[in-house]
This record gives C-alpha cells, structure tokens and sequence, in this order.
C-alpha cells in the first residue's frame, strides 16, 4: 500500500502551503479519520514505521511526525472539511440561458416561413442578447445561421427559401455565458404556398342596415381571408363604385369603404366580391343615409267644440329616406305668443286638443319626426280657434221632500247582566226616532229621577246608565222607554249585583 500512495504524498505537499490559513486546533481532535481517510501527507514518515514497531517507541513516529507540520501543516488542510470549500467560487460561475419555449410555425410562403416561440424561462445572470435561428436541409447534418446578428424578437422570418424544400429548424437563446440547448421543430418544414379558400368575414354591425346621417363620414373595415393574395371587387347595381366619391383601399388580410361626406345619393345595396383563381365569396352591404323629413302638409282645423279642436293633416312629401314615427303637435296662445308642445309621438295624421282655456285663440302646428329627428319647417293652421265664453245660469238641484218622522225603535236592546257589589257597572242600549225621543230609565217600574247614584246619557242614539258602586239593593228589573210625539218603545234587562264571599 505504501507503494501505491507514494505518488500522491508528493503531490500534496505543494498543496499545502496554499492550505494554511485553515485552524490547526479545530481539526486535532480527529487525528485517526485523518491518517485514514488522507494518507497521502503521512507517506514520508511511512518509511520509517517498519523502525517505529521494531523498537515499539510510540514517541518515535510523533517525532518524526511534528517536522512535517513544521513543513508545512499537511494533514490539517488534507481533511475531509478542505475539500468542501472548492466548488464554492464555482457558484458564480454564469450559466447559459434554457431553451426557448413553444417553437411553432406561424406562416408558411412558397419562399419564406415565419416562426414564433416565448422567451425562456431562465435567460442567466448576464441576461439575454437574443436569438440565433439555424436551418438545416432535411437529409443533411449542416446547421447555418438564417441570422447575422442575435436579436430580442419572439418572431423571426425566414426569407429566400425555395420551393419544394424541406428544412428543420432550431432556435437558440444567446447570452454572454453561452447558447443555450437549442429548441428544435418536431417534423421539418415544406416550402411551398399553402392555398386557403376566399371568405368574407363581415361585421356583426354590418350584416343588418348600415345607417348614416347626411354628412357624416362613412367608414368601414371589412376583413377577409385566403391565400395566394385574393382579388377584391366592389359593385353597386352590377356597376363599378363612383371613385370620386368612394375611396377603396385594399391590403392582404381587409378592404376599407370610406365616403368623406354622406349623401342620399349614396344609399343602396353594395356588393363585394373577393376572388381566388375562379373560387370567391360574396357579401352584401345596405347602406342607407337619412336626413330630416319635410313637413306634414294640409294641415287643417276641422272643428272646434267646448274647450277641444280637431285638426287634419296628411304625412310630408319627403320621409327623409327614413320611415316617419310619429307626429308632434304644438299650440300657441294669441296673448302670449309661445309655442307648448300638446302632443309627442301622435301616430295619426289626425288628433284633438283639449282642455284649452275659455276666451283664448290659439293657433297649431304639426312636426313630422323619423330616425334622424324632427323636421326642420311645420305646417302651421291656416285658421285660429277662438275659445267663446258660454253663458250659464246656475240652478239649483231640486231635492224632493222627504218625511222623516219615525217613532222610536230600539236598534239595541239591554241585556242581562251581573256584576259585584261596590264595582261601577254600565248598561247600553240603541235606540232612533224623529223627533228625538225623549229617554225615561225605571228601576222595576220605578222612574228614576235625580238620583246621584246613576247617571243616564244619551248620545247619537246610544243610551247608557250607569250605576255607581252597586249594592244588592240595587239589583232588579231596569227599563229604558223611549217616547217621542208618534209613539213610545221600552226594552228591559235584569241586574244581579254579588257579594264576594
């Protein structure tokens, strides 16, 4: 074994000076591990052990062993806890950035393809300068460069391909540490022009009828797809656009209508054609551009009546190139001039007017109203209504004469009752008559006068008595007569008065 370590005992020794700023105390507790685990600072004095157990002098080999610490402390730097510290500094070591994310085809030409991927998700401490984008021939192992320079764009065209060619394609991500691995495509790409048929993808907002006022700007973008470039033909009526007055302007993937000022003119259906090679898609767009109406016309009064005029008229000449709502009919007051709105939204051609004031003349005029608002002139009534003051002459209603006399009817009889001796008690009855009747209570057949302890009332034909701390005595038989000049009437009810045990 001592022959196999030689070579290494040479080794680390001029190692070990390097070693020397490592605390000696902390590492001599373990002297054993460190003769195991680290031979090679303790072959020089192996020599010398076959002497050392011959003699059996275990000072000897300390001896020996203190002047290679003198050396250059060996063993201390030798121990397991030296190592350890080396692949610290490598830490900040730059690493290159990971590979591009989601490489992917975007277009393909018969001459160029366009590819697209995300950044990657970890780019290193120095950053990223950008990207590389390699092809290589299908069949071929040579990768080159389809770009000069790196640059920080997730979108990259390949140009000046050829036709018929297939080619597979890389990307890598590119920092100051290095390129990263490389983001391959599956499957190679073919170069060749990928057809796709003409269709007209027309705006919701368009698919109904497209509605301007007169002066306003017409502006419309209406996308469309296909491959090769699709040709794009706009008509009106099976003829072509008037270009001085509608501006087209076409691009790969839209067609833009624009007309700088509306006019009635410009309404109606226009077609757009957009055509590959004898294959198209048709679209038709219905423009209409409204303006004002003009005013009703004949506007006649027909009748005037009480405080109520009738008016006629019949619907404008001119709609506005939009279908008339309603109506809207306003008077006017020959005192103070102004015009009041009587009626909005009159869908006849035909209204009354009511509640006009006694005495006043009034005129009247009618509004047309469409999509774009009023009409800017009214038919104005040739003829004024005059409100004429009627004469009245108040006359009393004749009421007839009724009889009201009735003799005296109790509507409420008495009843029984009972209640305890030195507690209040109330007895009711109803009674009605004309003339009032004049209300008599009797005590078993007995009249009461003024006595102080009852209390007779009568009010709105209620009659009551009331009793005041009754005793036994005051139990019986109590009657209220009613008696008026056509007759008299009497009800009766019996008062038992307790006595608490």
């Amino acid at each position: 074994m001592t022959g196999k370590t030689a070579p290494p005992a040479t080794e680390p020794a001029p190692a070990t000076p390097k070693k020397e700023p490592v605390p000696t105390p902390k590492e001599e507790p373990a002297p054993a591990p460190a003769a195991e685990e680290l031979p090679a600072p303790e072959h020089p004095p192996a020599t010398e052990q076959p002497t050392a157990p011959a003699d059996k002098r275990a000072p000897v080999p300390t001896a020996e062993v203190t002047p290679a610490s003198e050396e250059g402390p060996p063993a201390p730097p030798a121990e397991p806890q030296a190592p350890a510290p080396e692949p610290k500094p490598e830490k900040p070591k730059a690493e290159p950035p990971s590979s591009p994310l989601s490489l992917a085809v975007e277009e393909v030409s018969e001459n160029s393809v366009t590819l697209t991927w995300k950044a990657p998700e970890q780019t290193g401490n120095s950053g990223l300068d950008g990207y590389v984008v390699e092809i290589c021939k299908d069949g071929s192992t040579d990768w080159t460069a389809a770009n000069k320079e790196p640059f920080l764009s997730t979108r990259y065209t390949i140009q000046d391909l050829s036709s018929g060619d297939k080619i597979h394609v890389r990307v890598k991500a590119v920092s100051a540490s290095g390129a990263s691995v490389p983001a391959t495509l599956e499957q190679p790409v073919l170069i060749r022009e990928i057809l796709q048929l003409p269709r007209i993808r027309m705006p919701r907002h368009l698919r109904q009828t497209y509605v301007r006022h007169v002066g306003d700007a017409v502006n419309m973008m209406i996308p469309f797809q296909g491959k090769p470039q699709p040709e794009v033909i706009w008509t009106k009526g099976n003829q072509p656009l008037d270009t001085s007055r509608i501006n087209i302007r076409n691009t790969q993937k839209d067609t833009i209508f624009y007309i700088r000022e509306a006019q009635r003119s410009d309404s109606g259906k226009y077609e757009l054609t957009v055509r590959i090679n004898g294959a198209e898609d048709k679209a038709t767009l219905d423009i209409r551009v409204i303006e004002p109406p003009g005013p009703p016309q004949n506007l006649k009064l027909v009748d005037v009546w009480g405080f109520n005029v009738a008016l006629e008229w019949t619907p404008p000449v001119d709609n506005g190139n939009s279908e008339i709502k309603g109506y809207v009919v306003q008077k006017s007051d020959k005192k103070s001039g102004k015009w009041f709105t009587a009626l909005e939204r009159c869908a006849r051609t035909s209204c009354t007017i009511s509640d006009l004031i006694i005495g006043n003349t009034y005129s009247f005029r009618v509004f047309a109203e469409n999509a774009c608002g009023l009409s800017e002139k009214a038919a104005v009534t040739s003829a004024v209504a005059h409100i004429k003051k009627t004469k009245t002459a108040y006359q009393p209603e004749k009421i007839p004469q009724r009889d009201m006399m009735e003799p005296p009817k109790f509507t409420q009889p008495l009843t029984d009752r009972t209640t305890t001796r030195g507690y209040s008690t109330h007895l009711f009855c109803c009674v009605r008559g004309f003339p009032q009747p004049k209300i008599i209570w009797m005590k078993n057949q007995m009249e009461i006068r003024e006595d102080p302890k009852y209390i007779a009332m009568i009010e709105q034909g209620v009659c009551s008595l009331e009793i005041r701390k009754p005793s036994p005595f005051d139990g019986g038989i109590y009657t209220c007569k009613a008696v008026n000049p056509l007759g008299e009437a009497s009800v009766d009810c019996k008062l038992d008065v307790k006595v608490p045990q």
